[in-house]
């Protein structure tokens, strides 16, 4: 049987003629719709720069799973150091409040001067008063064969100690606790290896390590600049480029970060053994210097302990204000 074709009376031709020219503008308003975002405005994309999110090189890019993210100068939010209110400081005896304030020689004595800290107080303190980046290395010297070997590749060679001196602090977190302090007995110095073991432990986690060799490298503020995780043997060049790189964004950053505080009346100061903070001087009477730093750290001093320099400037500043 040969089907019949489908006949359509004269009503139904005219509804369907009359109902194509709709059709068809609102065919080509869904084409335009799909270019636009929320609004009728059109999606635009972020522009990416020449070396992509990371801003390194491909010929200074790790070969490992997880080379790590320098990002951009103030990319992310300070995490460890913030300026302290004054009205937040609490001191140890509200009565006499100065009686607390330690000597600025001692605070300036106690900061060691070894390639690798062991205390991650004193290598704060020595990134923000030197104005360096601070290059945390969490290894595990007794089980991690790549430990061994980016120490011996890159760590321990000469060219990287010399760069590394002028241009970081570093500290090592190591999870092979091992206590040498002939002062103490074998109780004690157990004592003292299970407090330290289970503080580097506090600070991996603080830092989300999650395996050895990691690498964190943070600006003198406090700012997560670049993060590395693992190490493959030949990489040397490779790492000690992505350190680079991050190095150079923290200086950049460390430029805008002490320029807002030296608006705020914070400046650098040394004494007669060249050693410096960067500090606010918060009272002056006879001759005595109370300072504060930009963590909180407060500390006093006589003048004459001070460069010339800054006798110089105090001797001005008196005279400004008509002072004896």
């Amino acid at each position: 049987m040969v089907p019949l074709p489908v006949l359509w009376d004269a009503g139904e031709v005219e509804k369907m003629r009359r109902l194509f020219p709709w059709g068809l503008v609102l065919a080509v308003a869904l084409s335009s719709c799909a270019k636009l975002g929320l609004g009728g405005k059109p999606v635009e994309k972020k522009p990416t720069g020449p070396f992509g999110p990371t801003g390194i090189p491909p010929q200074l890019r790790s070969q490992n799973s997880d080379p790590g993210t320098p990002v951009v100068a103030g990319g992310n939010r300070p995490s460890a150091l913030s300026i302290t209110p004054e009205e937040d400081i609490v001191y140890t005896n509200p009565d006499d409040p100065d009686a607390a304030i330690p000597e600025l020689s001692t605070l300036l004595s106690s900061a060691k001067r070894g390639p690798w800290e062991d205390s991650e107080t004193i290598a704060k303190l020595r990134s923000v008063r030197e104005g360096k980046p601070l290059l945390i290395w969490f290894t595990d010297s007794a089980s991690s064969p790549m430990c061994k070997a980016l120490s011996q590749e890159l760590f321990s060679t000469n060219d990287f100690g010399n760069w590394a001196s002028e241009k970081l602090v570093r500290l090592r977190v190591d999870s092979n606790v091992k206590i040498s302090d002939p002062d103490l007995d074998l109780g004690s110095s157990e004592d003292r290896r299970v407090t330290v073991r289970s503080y580097n432990a506090a600070l991996k986690k603080r830092y989300k390590v999650m395996g050895h060799p990691s690498l964190i490298l943070l600006s003198p503020s406090g700012e997560v600049i670049g993060r590395y995780r693992g190490y493959k043997r030949g990489e040397a060049d490779f790492l000690w480029g992505q350190i680079k790189h991050a190095e150079a964004v923290s200086a950049e950053s460390y430029k805008g970060w002490r320029a807002g505080l030296e608006k705020k009346g914070y400046r650098e100061w040394q004494d007669r053994k060249d050693r410096k903070i960067f500090a606010r001087l918060t009272s002056y009477s006879k001759g005595t210097l109370t300072f504060i730093e930009p963590d909180g750290t407060r500390s006093r001093t006589r003048e004459e302990t001070l460069s010339d320099k800054d006798r110089a400037w105090i001797a001005e500043q008196k005279k400004m204000r008509n002072l004896q």
